[in-house]
């Protein structure tokens, strides 16, 4: 008997171009369950997994989150708010525990939003030290924003990004910008043209927010600052008159995949759940969507394989 041609289900198009643009996506996570670890080692291993550092929990939660991530085959990065820390020992000693129990050897580096500091103040001064050189660290993140900060301006978040890639490179760290979540394209992609004037040429990863109600979604725009792009994004959508409904960023990852900017990604914060935000972002990845005409697209995600039985009589046809 002649085998049938298998059919060509390879990506193509637009649909190629999405694909491409979410192979590297990474994830945003904020305490993890073991069933959340579990599940985006499913859906994606080996993917960056973003460790948030809650305030006012204890650094060692932080450091068995990065534990458990490692031995899912994830890679943890975790992020390293330095107002936190009340000294360079006590930083030091975190450093050196990560690098240790989790092997990680790329962090997120942020300020904080704590008033009060210890012995650093802001990202520069940790970046600029060689404290994370010498703890093992060869990559590190820092934050940008493509739109507003509530507290800093614009010419400020310039500036502060350039000196950090500056510090960085003079201490020889690797470096990724790591945008806040944005609902705005045009201004995406203002800000990465804006970077590669600058003369940068590092990977930037988009914060984007991962599948989740509008009501959570507007929460944490608010507390973020982005309000206003979120209820744009909200009203182009449809999703203003249905509070309980679910927002994806379809249109958002279309726009940017087909402006095809280079050395960018996507970076998923898992407001509406770290296994639906993996499985969602796995099945675009994948190719398993449909593109509709408002510049968005539906995803068709894929049934879980059926367990074969081997030697168990054909059901009757």
């Amino acid at each position: 008997m002649t085998a049938l041609p298998v059919p060509d289900r390879t990506p193509s198009g637009p649909v190629a171009q999405i694909s491409a643009f979410m192979a590297e996506f990474s994830v945003e996570v904020t305490r993890p369950s073991a069933a959340d670890i579990a599940a985006l080692a499913a859906q994606r291993p080996g993917a960056k997994a973003y460790l948030s550092m809650v305030p006012g929990r204890p650094a060692d939660e932080t450091i068995s989150h990065a534990v458990q991530l490692r031995a899912a085959g994830l890679e943890p990065v975790p992020h390293l708010a330095v107002r936190n820390f009340a000294s360079v020992e006590a930083f030091d000693q975190v450093l050196t525990r990560l690098k240790r129990e989790a092997a990680v050897d790329n962090v997120l580096i942020i300020a904080g939003d704590r008033s009060e500091c210890g012995p650093f103040r802001r990202a520069l001064d940790v970046i600029d030290s060689g404290l994370l050189r010498r703890g093992g660290i060869r990559s590190i993140g820092i934050a940008g924003y493509p739109q507003e900060h509530p507290q800093i301006g614009r010419d400020e978040l310039k500036r502060a990004l350039a000196e950090k890639i500056g510090a960085a490179e003079a201490t020889g760290l690797n470096v990724e910008i790591v945008t806040q979540f944005c609902f705005d394209a045009p201004a995406i992609l203002s800000f990465v043209a804006e970077v590669r004037d600058y003369g940068f040429d590092h990977r930037v990863r988009i914060g984007l927010a991962g599948p989740t109600s509008l009501s959570s979604l507007m929460r944490y725009a608010t507390r973020c600052g982005v309000r206003t792009s979120a209820h744009a994004m909200a009203r182009r959508s449809g999703l203003m008159r249905q509070v309980f409904a679910m927002a994806t960023p379809d249109d958002l990852v279309r726009a940017l995949a087909e402006a095809a900017p280079v050395g960018v990604a996507p970076h998923f914060f898992s407001f509406g759940g770290i296994a639906a935000t993996g499985r969602w972002a796995r099945s675009v990845a994948d190719g398993n969507l449909v593109l509709d005409a408002e510049g968005g697209f539906r995803v068709e995600f894929s049934p879980p394989p059926r367990e074969r039985t081997f030697g168990a009589t054909p059901p009757e046809k």
